[in-house]
C-alpha cells in the first residue's frame, strides 16, 4: 500500500518521515487491569506503517509497529497496549488470525482493522472474530484518531472512561485534564505521566514503568533526570487540584488526594 493509503487531514501539519520504523519490544508486562498507553500497529507496507507510527507519536501516543501477524501475536502475547490497529492482509499471518487468535488468548485491547475490503460481508466478519472497528483504505488520518478515541471510550473491563482524583478530573479519549472546570494546558508526555498515576493511584507508579509507558526509548528517561522534571512541572500544574505527587525514595511515584 502506498504513502497515498492515508488521505491528509486539512490544516494538520504533514507527517516527516524518519526512516524506517524501529522494531522494539517496549510494552508493559501483563498485570490485571493496568491500562498501557502504548499502541500497536501491525501493517506489513514499511511506508504506511512509518506513517501512521509518526502521526500517532505526534498526536501524543507511544507506539510500537510490526511487519506481520507472527511478530504481532508475539507483541500481544507479551505486552499489554491500549490499543492494536491491524492490517487485514499480511504476512505469516492474517490480520484476522490474529484477532481471532488474540480473543481466544483472552487479549482485551480495543483492535481497529485496516483494510481494502469493503464488502459487507468482511465487514461482518472482521466484526464477528472480534475487532471492535473497520475503516477502509484509502482513509483519513484524522478519522483514524477519532476511531482511536471512541474505542478509549469504551468501557473495559474496570477501567472508568473518566479518572477522578480530588477536583481533578482526566479523560483518556480526549486526552484532556480539568481542575475543577478549568483545564489543566499540559504536554502529550505530561498527560501520559499524569494518566498513569492517576489509573493506579494509591499505588506506587515505579520509574521504570512511567519510563515504558511514556517514551519509545525508556532508557532516555531512566538513565537521566527527565522523569523528575517532568513529575516538578506536574506538581506545579496541579497544586490546586487537591492532589499530590509524592516521591517514594527508591520506587517511584504515587498520586494521592490531599
Amino acid at each position: 500500500m502506498a504513502r497515498s493509503s492515508v488521505e491528509p487531514t486539512p490544516g494538520r501539519p504533514a507527517i516527516l518521515d524518519h526512516g524506517a520504523a524501529r522494531p522494539r519490544l517496549a510494552g508493559t508486562k501483563l498485570a490485571g487491569t493496568f491500562i498501557s498507553m502504548r499502541v500497536l500497529i501491525a501493517e506489513d507496507d514499511a511506508a504506511l506503517r512509518r506513517v501512521l507510527e509518526q502521526g500517532l507519536l505526534e498526536a501524543g501516543y507511544v507506539v510500537d509497529s510490526v511487519g506481520d501477524g507472527i511478530e504481532a501475536c508475539r507483541y500481544l502475547r507479551e505486552y499489554e497496549f491500549g490499543a492494536v490497529i491491524l492490517d487485514w492482509r499480511m504476512p505469516k499471518r492474517s490480520g484476522i488470525e490474529v484477532v481471532r487468535w488474540a480473543r481466544r488468548q483472552g487479549v482485551r485491547a480495543p483492535i481497529l482493522m485496516l483494510t481494502a475490503r469493503d464488502a459487507p460481508a468482511d465487514r461482518i466478519g472482521a466484526l464477528d472474530e472480534g475487532a471492535d472497528d473497520y475503516l477502509v483504505k484509502p482513509f483519513d488520518f484524522g478519522e483514524l484518531l477519532a476511531r482511536l478515541r471512541a474505542l478509549q471510550r469504551r468501557p473495559l473491563g474496570e477501567r472508568s472512561p473518566i479518572l477522578t482524583s480530588g477536583s481533578l478530573t482526566v479523560d483518556p479519549s480526549t486526552r484532556q485534564a480539568h481542575i475543577g472546570e478549568s483545564p489543566v494546558k499540559l504536554t502529550p508526555r505530561e498527560f501520559a505521566i499524569l494518566e498513569l498515576l492517576i489509573r493506579k493511584s494509591p499505588e506506587v507508579m515505579q520509574r521504570r514503568m512511567i519510563a515504558l509507558q511514556a517514551w519509545a526509548d525508556e532508557a532516555d528517561a531512566v538513565g537521566s533526570n527527565t522523569i523528575e522534571v517532568h513529575v516538578a512541572r506536574l506538581r506545579a500544574k496541579l497544586v490546586n487540584a487537591n492532589v499530590k505527587i509524592e516521591t517514594v525514595r527508591g520506587a517511584g511515584y504515587r498520586l494521592v488526594a490531599s
